[in-house]
């Protein structure tokens, strides 16, 4: 009897999509707006206001030795529940905001060794568009498929150049810092090791404007460890408007004895939110002392009140 195995192959697309103020470069291949006549530029950024059509173009550049053919779309940018960091829709999503607006010139495009050329993009902006930041990005997906890490992996890169659109009317920036978690883990000792706590917590750009938000952290209350007040790190350079992200960062600094409030502040340009999570905290040896004096302090105190009942009957006689 013969058998028939089928392998399915396992398609995952890579999205290069660069630093604001990056070029979407992979060193094989780069998508960017074609230049101005004034000033070069990185990413398309274009005002707008609900029913109009805008028009531009993209220069698409493969700098291999070999021919190159890429499927060009216009995705969606959201940002990453991981890390905040900046993502696009796959090109068999479903667009629902500038990947629905927009269309390149030509779906699929070929490009000669160390050669560029030059696509049309156009974008229909729709008339109920919400006033406020519009992101998403023009992809130039490679044809090839290349082996991934698994057997039945492969892997498709693309890369993204940036669209911003500001569409007309009311621009409403808000921030807001929700379910702060404060996690202690010091050392059983107090200044025998390093500490590894960590706060964790979700930032939500309640506005319609993206946001390059800031967070400071303050502790207040009664406590020893280290400063009381700090700017944390790892904060995602751009939060898309509607985006909330779950972020957590290591704190070395943080308290080892005594209680309180650990209170995070988001802000960014006139916009505004804190949340703050409390705590209580006793390492064990210092706990153990204040139990050992408890029960020491109450065997002395029972030691004193036996001692006087013994001592009643012989003053009355």
């Amino acid at each position: 009897m013969r058998r028939t195995v089928s392998v399915v192959l396992l398609l995952v697309l890579t999205v290069l999509f660069p630093a604001p103020a990056g070029a979407a470069d992979n060193g094989e291949w780069s998508v960017k707006p074609a230049d101005s006549a004034i000033t070069p530029r990185t990413a398309f950024q274009l005002p707008a206001h609900p029913g109009a059509t805008l028009s531009d173009r993209a220069v698409v550049t493969n700098t291999t030795d070999g021919e190159l053919t890429f499927r060009l779309y216009v995705a969606d940018a959201y940002n990453t529940e991981r890390d905040g960091g900046l993502a696009v829709r796959g090109i068999e999503e479903t667009q629902q905001d500038v990947g629905a607006w927009g269309k390149p010139e030509r779906d699929v495009v070929t490009v000669p060794a160390r050669s560029s050329v030059t696509v049309g993009l156009t974008l229909r902006i729709p008339k109920d568009a919400s006033p406020g930041d519009h992101v998403g990005a023009l992809v130039a997906v490679d044809n090839r498929v290349q082996a991934g890490a698994g057997s039945h992996l492969g892997v498709q890169r693309g890369v993204g150049a940036r669209i911003y659109l500001s569409v007309d009317g009311p621009r409403k920036p808000g921030l807001a810092v929700e379910d702060v978690r404060f996690t202690a883990r010091n050392p059983r000792i107090p200044w025998t090791g390093s500490s590894t706590s960590t706060v964790s917590y979700t930032l939500h750009n309640t506005g319609n404007v993206k946001l390059d938000p800031r967070v400071s952290l303050r502790v207040g209350g009664m406590f020893l460890g280290g400063p009381a007040e700090i700017r944390l790190a790892d904060v995602p350079a751009e939060l898309l408007p509607g985006q909330k992200v779950r972020l957590s960062e290591s704190w070395s600094g943080a308290p080892f004895v005594g209680w309180g409030d650990v209170t995070l502040t988001a802000t960014a340009d006139s916009a505004r939110g804190s949340g703050s999570d409390s705590f209580l905290e006793v390492p064990w040896l210092l706990a153990g002392c204040l139990a050992l004096l408890s029960a020491a302090g109450l065997l002395i105190r029972r030691r004193r009140r036996k001692a006087a009942r013994a001592a009643q009957p012989a003053e009355r006689e």
